[in-house]
């Protein structure tokens, strides 16, 4: 069964439920301890999986290779600095139960269950272990109706896209006779042509995984549960679910369903033109700057799945490029919305961001590096992040998805721009309260990482070829 190579799912698991049990102690107040073991869980799980060797488990249910390597990491790392940012704000608005970072830990262990799944039921049951923490997490608030709001519309949607799940994954086994995706992709490159119920069922396992990373026309939860749950949670939401969600399509079209590419690329391409442009006009108008998050973040989406529309090498490397750049650019925004705090009260509107170049000059400047790399202004990160997809997609003659996406870049720009504006132009809204901690570390490192990546680009860019030729060879 060879299951010493899921130890690092295995560890978690165990990690999970210990502390769990852990927080549950009769003692003052165990949130603080909790979510620094949670943290190091995390950690050493990140060490386990660069140990991990590679190979198939469970009956061939469970791969680990360079690319799951890859994708997890980038998902622990997520999570742990989504854990680390919570921490102060979760305290002052109530919300510091020892739950909250065992709910991130076990949201964890299912993406990991994703990102090696090699099997449609391995994959079910990564997508359901992801699921169902978040939905408890988007309803978080509990006292708050909008929260409770949104994790209703969060469990519902997501309900559905279950359903279309395990629909597409009936059909496709129906017309395959497999759910392995080693032998799915044997029998899917039969010279006759697909049948039409396979590719049906494709289109159906597409579109529930489509839900996940809130890509259009599935993006409808996006905006509303963005608002709705708390900062904290929605940090979480936009990063380490995304790496995940991005990982099992990459794995899931590149590989057993890689001799169908005529039948679903079209739809790939559709998904990320109308995300593009969702993304960039919808977020025009917002003045709720998570609602004006959550569009970005859709928009972003569109951009890697314009590199898994293209395929190939090239083009694969460019999705993965991208998702860990915009883990950081989008973990460093948050970290200033989770800071943005007055008279000890959360505020979240693009004008409470007046005059923070005056009151707190480093992070008004870390935000404006989100800002500016976010548009893909160079030498940012973002801007290399947009070039890795956009150049395979020219050389592969995807000039729609390419003109498309330079386009929203520069609707994109109003944006992010006018809060980069708000910031240095605008009169002062008044001081925020001190940054905690957690939230200084988070921004130094993102920071960091966005303003100083095309000085080292070599170390990711190496890393993502090596995930790629493991997956496609």
């Amino acid at each position: 069964m060879n299951w010493q190579l899921a130890l690092p799912e295995i560890v978690l698991a165990v990690a999970a439920c210990a502390i769990l049990l852990f927080g549950v102690l009769p003692k003052r107040d165990m949130t603080f301890p909790v979510a620094m073991a949670c943290i190091g869980a995390l950690l050493l799980t990140a060490v386990l999986v660069l140990m991990q060797g590679e190979g198939t488990a469970f009956a061939g249910q469970y791969v680990a290779d360079d690319f799951s390597a890859f994708m997890k990491i980038l998902a622990l790392a997520a999570a742990a600095l989504s854990v680390l940012v919570a921490l102060d704000w979760n305290e002052k608005e109530g919300l510091n139960r020892f739950e909250f970072p065992v709910l991130m830990l076990l949201a964890s262990l299912g993406m990991m269950v994703m990102i090696s799944a090699n099997d449609l039921m391995s994959l079910y049951l990564g997508l359901e272990l992801l699921s169902l923490p978040l939905y408890v997490l988007a309803a978080f608030d509990r006292d708050n109706p909008r929260s409770a709001e949104a994790g209703l519309k969060y469990f519902v949607l997501g309900a559905l896209a279950s359903g279309l799940l395990l629909y597409g994954a009936s059909l496709v086994y129906g017309f395959a006779g497999t759910t392995n995706f080693d032998r799915l992709a044997d029998a899917l490159s039969v010279e006759g042509g697909v049948a039409a119920g396979a590719v049906v069922g494709i289109v159906f396992i597409i579109a529930a995984l489509a839900f996940k990373i809130a890509a259009v026309p599935f993006h409808m939860w996006t905006p509303d549960v963005y608002e709705g749950a708390p900062v904290t949670v929605t940090a979480f939401f936009s990063a380490a679910p995304k790496v995940a969600g991005i990982a099992l399509l990459v794995r899931v079209l590149a590989g057993p369903f890689g001799d169908t590419a005529a039948q679903w690329q079209q739809v790939i391409v559709l998904a990320s033109l109308g995300s593009m442009v969702l993304g960039a006009l919808a977020a025009i108008g917002q003045s709720n700057i998570k609602r004006l998050m959550a569009y970005s973040s859709i928009g972003h989406v569109g951009f890697t799945l314009m590199g898994l529309a293209v395929g190939g090498e090239t083009g694969l490397r460019g999705v993965l490029v991208y998702i860990a750049i915009y883990v950081a650019m989008n973990l460093g925004s948050f970290a200033v919305l989770v800071a943005m705090r007055r008279q000890g009260r959360a505020v979240e509107k693009v004008d409470d961001l007046a005059g923070l170049s005056r009151t707190d000059p480093m992070m008004a400047l870390a935000m404006a590096v989100f800002m500016f790399s976010m548009a893909g202004i160079p030498p940012l990160a973002g801007f290399f992040a947009k070039l890795y997809v956009l150049l395979p997609a020219v050389e592969q003659g995807f000039w729609l998805l390419a003109t498309v996406g330079v386009l929203s870049s520069v609707v994109s720009a109003y944006y992010y721009l006018r809060i980069v504006k708000v910031m240095y132009f605008d009169a002062d809204a008044g001081a925020l309260d001190a940054r905690p901690a957690g939230v200084s570390v988070v921004l130094g490192a993102t920071g960091l990482f966005t303003a100083f990546f095309f000085l080292f680009p070599a170390p990711l860019l190496a890393a993502a070829r090596q995930a790629v030729a493991a997956l496609i060879g």
